[in-house]
């Protein structure tokens, strides 16, 4: 029998029709990686922009090689044996998640727009939700936004716009006011009240809620149990960074569950990358904005190896460059309003890189199938449609 040639064995390598990964290109400079997994046999995987090989040690460890690397023996080892394993499974759906706020409510803002003012404010919350629900119909993708019951309360339109659009209601808290400056009984009310709210204006029950910079630290976990006896199915407030000012330090990176005293709760931590030994934030935000687009898609591409959907988050603010100026420190005044005019073009990348789905699509999907009885504790869950 012929030998292939090495274009015909190249076709093989090629992505499906449906795989948005891209092609493998020549001469990738992509760095040679070396992991500890577990890994059958020789396995081809494609993720986004690369071509990762997976090759079996010990039956225990193993490594993987990416870029040219991967490539070269990849190759070769076509050559050798025709018997090589494609796979190329179900893509994982991120979470696109917003929070939703007026560009006045931001936590940097306190010390010089106080909470009096806000109802003479220029509200623009508008804007930005109706452009991020442009964006999402074009790629057919859909989010979890997490509202200020402050917001519902003066646009209750808006929010039901939102929800007609198919997307999910989750509660953001009242005011804006971060847990650490609550006390426990104001923390249940705030919880309590804007749930309510929510749902009487979609009709919807609400399910999750995100802290106000995300402010549930190891000082507040009792935030936590709070959440779990007023009915909220899921958390996404433990950032597991460190910085000041919030972040959940040594907390588990991916989507997991917390078990209370009151009962359990699941947990959708942001998007973070690890370089070395340091946890370091990705999931959007000031982030997205001020920093390399590659470190969210990294953070994302991260997720995906690891077989877990990652949690994106931005703020309807964000998409609007001609929002009226706070006079506020050069610092502050940077990190609010540095940035905004990239962020309409980096989502419209990174809709058209990644899939995109709401919370409480990933948690409906791992009910079904705990019920049809399928092993595995992870919410980690490719789209199921």
């Amino acid at each position: 029998m012929a030998t292939p040639s090495a274009s015909h064995r190249k076709s093989q390598v090629r992505q499906n029709e449906n795989d948005r990964s891209g092609w493998l290109r020549e001469g990738s400079n992509v760095p040679t990686t070396i992991a500890n997994t577990i890994a059958p046999t020789i396995n081809l995987r494609f993720e986004p922009g690369r071509l990762v090989l997976w090759v079996n040690l010990s039956g225990v460890h193993g490594v993987y090689f990416t870029g040219p690397v991967a490539q070269a023996v990849t190759l070769a080892r076509l050559k050798a044996s025709p018997k090589i394993r494609m796979n190329s499974p179900k893509p994982i759906s991120h979470h696109f998640t917003v929070d939703v706020e007026e560009h006045f409510q931001v936590a940097a803002f306190e010390q010089h727009v106080a909470r009096s003012q806000w109802d003479s404010l220029p509200s623009r919350v508008d804007r930005g939700v109706r452009l991020l629900l442009e964006l999402l119909a074009e790629r057919r993708a859909h989010a979890t936004f997490f509202i200020l019951s402050w917001v519902a309360d003066r646009q209750p339109a808006l929010v039901r716009e939102i929800a007609e659009a198919g997307h999910e209601i989750a509660s953001h808290g009242t005011d804006h006011q971060r847990i650490t400056e609550l006390s426990r009984d104001a923390f249940r009310e705030s919880v309590r009240d804007s749930k309510a709210i929510l749902e009487d204006v979609t009709g919807h029950t609400v399910l999750g809620y995100r802290a106000p910079s995300f402010s549930i630290t190891r000082d507040v976990e009792w935030a936590l149990d709070i959440l779990i006896e007023t009915g909220y199915r899921y958390d996404s407030s433990l950032y597991p960074v460190r910085r000041d000012g919030y972040g959940f330090a040594g907390g588990e990176r991916d989507p997991h569950v917390l078990c209370r005293a009151a009962g359990s709760l699941h947990e959708f931590p942001p998007a973070t990358i690890q370089w070395g030994s340091a946890v370091l934030p990705a999931g959007g935000g000031a982030y997205f904005r001020h920093l390399p687009y590659t470190l969210v898609r990294s953070a994302l591409s991260d997720a995906e190896r690891r077989g877990v959907p990652g949690t994106f988050y931005i703020h309807p603010w964000e998409l609007d460059p001609n929002q009226p100026r706070v006079s506020v420190p050069y610092r502050t005044h940077l990190r609010h309003y540095g940035g905004l005019t990239r962020t309409v073009p980096r989502l419209r990348k990174l809709l058209a890189t990644f899939q995109f789905q709401s919370i409480a699509h990933t948690l409906a999907v791992a009910d079904r199938r705990r019920v049809r009885g399928t092993s595995g504790e992870s919410l980690a869950l490719a789209d199921e449609r």
